[in-house]
């Protein structure tokens, strides 16, 4: 019953998701988790609906899984590129970490005002993704853009010096 929904499925899958193989892992999943009810004695009325409702519930996690991973990343190259970050030890070494607290400060000034409002706010006031949407009424992604953003304008800025 249900085999006959497989290619149909995952088009629709490479299609929400951009990639093949991705597809076709969350197609096998898919199907794996149908037949896992219906062989534990669920009675199912409608396996197609319950096949792509399975698959969309799949990619919703997949992408919440993907939203942590690059979360944790940019909180890890925060914390290692942290602007205000005490001077070093040498007088060579603070002037450079001075310098690169100064290019950094030019390069946050320069983002554009929304981007470094939200940068500044998870930099500077150690807020939240979600309380930073929260508080300037956008997503936690775009909040999560801007901060990146603001990362890789440091970055940048240091590496010119």
């Amino acid at each position: 019953m249900l085999e006959r929904h497989y290619r149909e499925l995952l088009n629709f899958l490479v299609r929400l998701v951009g990639d093949r193989h991705a597809a076709a892992d969350l197609t096998q999943e898919s199907y794996a988790r149908v037949l896992a009810l219906q062989q534990g004695g669920a009675t199912v009325f409608d396996g197609r609906a319950l096949l792509y409702r399975t698959a969309r519930n799949l990619v919703v996690d997949r992408h919440r899984r993907a939203a942590l991973r690059q979360h944790d990343a940019l909180e890890e190259l925060a914390d290692d590129e942290h602007p205000s970050a005490p001077p070093r030890s040498q007088p060579e070494e603070a002037l450079a970490s001075r310098q690169d607290a100064q290019a950094c400060l030019a390069a946050i000034e320069a983002l554009p005002p929304r981007c470094r409002e939200a940068f500044v706010l998870h930099l500077f006031d150690e807020l939240s993704h979600a309380r930073i949407a929260e508080r300037m009424g956008i997503s936690v992604s775009m909040v999560e853009k801007h901060v990146a953003r603001g990362l890789l304008a440091c970055r940048a800025a240091q590496g010119t010096r």
